[in-house]
């Protein structure tokens, strides 16, 4: 389909972009890579009159990498991930779940940004982000803030970002230890039926801690405390699995679709959360 007429913007800073969405208030929407917003309007779901383009907003497609820290403009590609030395020895788990986003085309147009900001709950990037402890920053007339990744998602497209604010980058702390982002999907280019982002820290022969979270399972992503939780202070075998993937099951709220009826959905989960911890144990 075609998307209803619309008036299009490309501002050359956050200035431009914050007088645009206050003029024209909730009539706007930002816009950075498009994969997610165009296709909506295409298909008359999102009623957009004003599109404000990211593009030409300097700094936004930056990536620094600090002593404690990596932060990644809104505008940093899927592809820019990928190829980039520095993070993929910095956060390794970030490359590998970039490569398993969509296709070569979507990655090299697909956005950071527009991932995590719009609340989509089959994004791959929301679930990663919770379960590296990110912090979304963000811009508005009000001045900037940080909004924390686990805090972030109230409910499907529903999200702690104002109207009239911009996510303009992402914050996480260096990530130690083992790491895995596992994914099941009907082919290539598909939401994940399930995903997994796994990240742990090992103590001589026990997990000293784990963060675990999952996608495309509830209208939000969830980061599951108790499936950590469920891990740490274990040898993390078989039995150790098994009661984390029972408390991340307990959390998860699959509803039926295209991918599956609910029963599915948690044998899937069940099966790619064991996979991705025991790969991530075996790296830490």
């Amino acid at each position: 389909m075609i998307p209803a007429a619309f008036d299009y913007y490309r501002p050359k800073d956050m200035a431009g972009v914050l007088a645009l969405l206050d003029t024209h208030g909730d009539d706007a929407r930002v816009i950075a890579g498009g994969h997610s917003l165009i296709p909506m309007m295409k298909l008359r779901m999102a009623d957009v009159q004003h599109l404000i383009d990211l593009q030409d907003v300097g700094g936004l497609s930056d990536i620094e990498i600090g002593a404690e820290s990596v932060r990644l403009g809104a505008l940093v590609t899927q592809a820019d991930i990928i190829d980039h030395t520095g993070l993929a020895t910095a956060a390794p788990i970030l490359r590998e779940a970039a490569l398993q986003i969509a296709d070569p085309q979507v990655r090299s147009m697909g956005t950071v940004g527009g991932n995590v900001a719009n609340g989509d709950p089959g994004n791959d990037m929301p679930g990663l982000m919770q379960c590296l402890d990110a912090t979304f920053s963000l811009v508005g007339p009000e001045g900037s803030r940080d909004v924390p990744a686990r805090a972030f998602y109230e409910a499907a497209y529903m999200t702690a970002r104002a109207d009239d604010e911009v996510l303009t980058a992402v914050s996480i702390p260096r990530p130690t230890g083992g790491f895995a982002y596992e994914k099941q999907k009907r082919k290539i280019g598909d939401y994940a039926t399930a995903a997994a982002a796994v990240q742990m820290v090992r103590a001589g022969e026990t997990c000293a801690s784990a963060a675990i979270a999952m996608t495309n399972l509830s209208d939000t992503p969830v980061f599951s405390a108790a499936a950590g939780a469920a891990l740490e202070g274990t040898r993390v075998d078989d039995a150790a699995i098994k009661t984390a993937v029972a408390a991340m099951l307990a959390d998860i709220d699959p509803t039926e679709d295209n991918r599956g009826p609910v029963a599915f959905k948690k044998h899937v989960a069940g099966v790619i959360l064991s996979r991705a911890i025991a790969r991530a144990w075996s790296r830490a």
